[in-house]
């Protein structure tokens, strides 16, 4: 049972890449930049494919190294992610455990402003819970996600159209095609801080592309989501006008807001730990304004402007 790590970078020395990974399995690195080029080498004696491509958008990226894996089980990666030793076979002997596994999460190490889920017990994933997990902690049977015919959105994440959500409508793909998906509780790695690529506060485009994501996930009941997700995240009461608002002051525990703090987080109502960030916003917008963005969103993502 073989393992490739399947990295999504931006503008990284593809040559140095593996070593500050600390990868120890074989892995095909898509790197964004501003020229195509492929590439390959050894690292710990494991082969690194390195594929340079001239475009935007990491879902691209995560299709593209999909569409070349060519080892049984793969794992998908950023460029900010350090594997601890070990880790594939930590990996491997998680599916050999679990034969009925398409899809198993693993943790890892991260700021934790920036945490949206900690796998606690060993556990399927459903409907209700599948929504927390980032694209990095996914490990799969590529003859599975192969057969089942999914892949990366290309509207959603980095560099796309609408801010994020490409992991969630991956899970929730691989739920809706019958893939089995479980939780395991081994810690395989960290995620070095960044800045979030594509959070820029509670303003208008905020509301708007996570209208079209609920239309994406929810369908019919978009509207009704989208009015939990305000009630459950708004700002508090603004004391001069007696209307509740979100600011781009957001909740805050240090140094970044907490990327997809919503991320679904599990549709039970588990919510984002409270961690919060502080940042200072050009104006704030009334719940109603909130909750008639989120439903322009959805109309767009209906393809009715």
């Amino acid at each position: 049972m073989d393992l490739q790590v399947l990295v999504a970078a931006v503008n990284e020395d593809v040559d140095k890449l593996a070593e500050k990974m600390h990868l120890e399995t074989e892995a095909i690195i898509v790197n964004q930049c501003d020229h195509f080029a492929y590439q390959e080498y050894f690292h710990e004696g494991k082969k690194i494919q390195c594929f340079c491509m001239a475009e935007r958008g990491v879902g691209r990226s995560r299709n593209q190294a999909l569409m070349r894996a060519d080892r049984e089980l793969c794992l998908f990666s950023d460029e900010d992610i350090v594997f601890y030793p070990g880790y594939g076979e930590i990996v491997k002997r998680a599916f050999e455990k679990n034969a009925d596994a398409d899809i198993i999460t693993f943790n890892f190490e991260v700021d934790p402003s920036r945490a949206t889920y900690y796998n606690q017990t060993e556990k399927r994933i459903r409907w209700y819970n599948y929504g927390r997990y980032p694209t990095f902690a996914v490990a799969a049977r590529r003859e599975a996600l192969h057969r089942a015919n999914v892949s990366f959105s290309l509207l959603f994440g980095g560099g796309a159209k609408y801010s994020n959500g490409e992991d969630s409508l991956f899970l929730h793909d691989c739920l809706k095609k019958g893939l089995h998906l479980y939780a395991a509780v081994e810690e395989i790695g960290r995620e070095v801080y960044r800045e979030s690529t594509w959070f820029k506060g509670y303003n208008e485009k905020f509301f708007v592309d996570r209208g079209v994501l609920y239309h994406h996930l929810y369908g019919g009941l978009a509207k009704v989501f989208s009015l939990r997700f305000l009630l459950a995240h708004h700002n508090g009461r603004d004391h001069h006008n007696g209307n509740d608002h979100y600011s781009e002051r957001a909740h805050h525990s240090g140094r970044a807001y907490k990327e997809q703090v919503y991320k679904e987080n599990g549709h039970n109502g588990s919510a984002d730990k409270g961690n919060a960030q502080k940042r200072e916003v050009s104006r704030e917008i009334a719940l109603k304004e909130a909750y008639q963005l989120m439903k322009q969103g959805i109309r767009e993502g209906k393809g009715r402007h």
